[in-house]
């Protein structure tokens, strides 16, 4: 994918607050610290459209960003990890159900999980959630250059075996799995 041009448009915490017109959209999910930012940043050539925080929690809304004037990414909030309050997580869990489950043009779902931590109570939550949605979704496992060759391959089988898909292994750091998420990417907003 040719990006031609990127910017935030809106952080929103009411559905009153979405863009309007109907773009498609990709929403980005996972914990709080699993690089849904970075990743973000680096499939769009960025350094810091997305906002990067070395202390979890930093997207606190959910963040619309137009791509070649054509389609958005969403970046909805972390969950889980974040040393928020409770109250607070539970603000964030509604602000990301009541995106999922609004009448929007959500293409599908990027859920990001750690490479290195894949199957946690909140990572399941949410493929839970999305299954039960019937939400289009791939799993990305992210920060893969944290770890040495045969503990990817140990990731990749117990990932593939939680969620019942293989992940796109994906780094950030190392430039790995942009073009393989790009291509899937690419086959969603087609359809």
């Amino acid at each position: 994918m040719l990006i031609k041009s990127s910017e935030f448009i809106t952080g929103a915490v009411d559905k009153k607050q979405f863009p309007q017109n109907n773009l498609p959209e990709i929403a980005f999910a996972g914990r709080s610290n699993v690089g849904k930012s970075s990743l973000i940043n680096s499939l769009l050539n960025r350094r810091a459209l997305a906002r990067v925080g070395n202390t979890p929690g930093k997207t606190r809304e959910i963040n619309f960003f137009l791509i070649n004037e054509a389609f958005r990414f969403v970046d909805l909030p972390g969950f889980g990890f974040a040393k928020v309050s409770k109250k607070e997580k539970a603000r964030w869990r509604k602000y990301i159900e009541s995106y999922l489950s609004s009448q929007r043009n959500i293409k599908a779902i990027v859920h990001v999980v750690d490479a290195r931590h894949p199957g946690m109570e909140n990572d399941l939550l949410m493929a839970d959630f999305l299954n039960n949605n019937e939400l289009l979704s791939c799993i990305v496992a992210n920060k893969v250059d944290k770890l040495k060759k045969n503990e990817i391959t140990k990731s990749v089988r117990e990932i593939t075996d939680i969620f019942g898909k293989e992940p796109i292994l994906f780094s950030a750091v190392k430039n790995r799995g942009k073009s393989e998420l790009w291509t899937t990417l690419e086959r969603w907003l087609d359809n």
